[in-house]
This record gives structure tokens, C-alpha cells and sequence, in this order.
């Protein structure tokens, strides 16, 4: 038996899942939370070359834990709500980037939808930076 079989033999229940888990988790990963405007870079790949698409918008949600854990975010294009949702330990995500945090009072901001134009604005904090 190699190595890892024999500490996976080892483990048993949660343990061993967990452990599967960590190979996959992405480390560098800010912390952020619903209301924060964030910037994902998508590294899209076309034919053999390889580029970065910036996603810009609101985070308004996160759902999920360990390597399941998603969130999405939504940006107004053309006056169309565009929402989009990414696995928080994705391979293909180059970057995650805070722009401005957003003060809000609840975990899913699903209310956003029905808004426009100034009313869809989320106020910033200062005292998280």
C-alpha cells in the first residue's frame, strides 16, 4: 500500500471526507460577505489562449460550506439585471477582489432584484476596512 492509502484507511467517516476536502479548498480567498462589491476574474480559456474575464457587481449571497460553498454576484448591464453564480474554491477563479464593503442587515439581499437605479445602491462601511 502507498502512503496516502494507508492514512486513508486510517480515517474513518468525516474525517476522510474532510481530508479529500482540503486537497481542493483554495486558500487565497478574501473574506467577504453580501453587500460587498466584489470583482472575480475568470480565467477563460479560447481555442489555446488563455485570458482573464473581470465579473464586477454586488455580492448578494453565499450558500453552502467547505468545498460546496457558492455566492453569487449581480451587476446591472444595459438595464438588465445579470446574476451569476461561482463556487467560492473554483479552479478557474483567478481572483477575488473586495472593492467596497457594503453595510447591510441581512445574509441574502434578494430584495436588490426589484430594485433600480439609485434605490439598488447598498451603503458602504468604513469600519471593516
Amino acid at each position: 500500500m502507498t502512503e496516502n492509502n494507508e492514512k486513508t484507511s486510517e480515517l474513518k467517516g468525516q474525517d476522510l471526507l474532510r481530508s479529500v476536502e482540503d486537497e481542493y479548498t483554495a486558500d487565497e480567498r478574501p473574506d467577504f460577505s453580501p453587500g460587498d462589491s466584489l470583482e472575480v476574474g475568470l480565467r477563460i480559456k479560447e481555442g489555446e489562449v488563455s485570458r482573464v474575464q473581470k465579473f464586477t457587481g454586488i455580492c448578494i449571497g453565499r450558500k453552502g460550506a467547505g468545498t460546496s460553498e457558492t455566492f453569487t454576484v449581480r451587476r446591472i448591464v444595459q438595464g438588465e439585471g445579470v446574476e451569476r453564480i461561482f463556487p467560492l474554491h473554483c479552479p478557474t477563479i483567478e481572483h477575488i477582489r473586495v472593492l467596497r464593503r457594503g453595510k447591510v442587515r441581512r445574509a441574502r439581499l434578494n430584495y436588490l432584484r426589484g430594485l433600480k437605479g439609485k434605490k439598488a445602491r447598498v451603503k458602504g462601511n468604513l469600519s471593516k476596512r
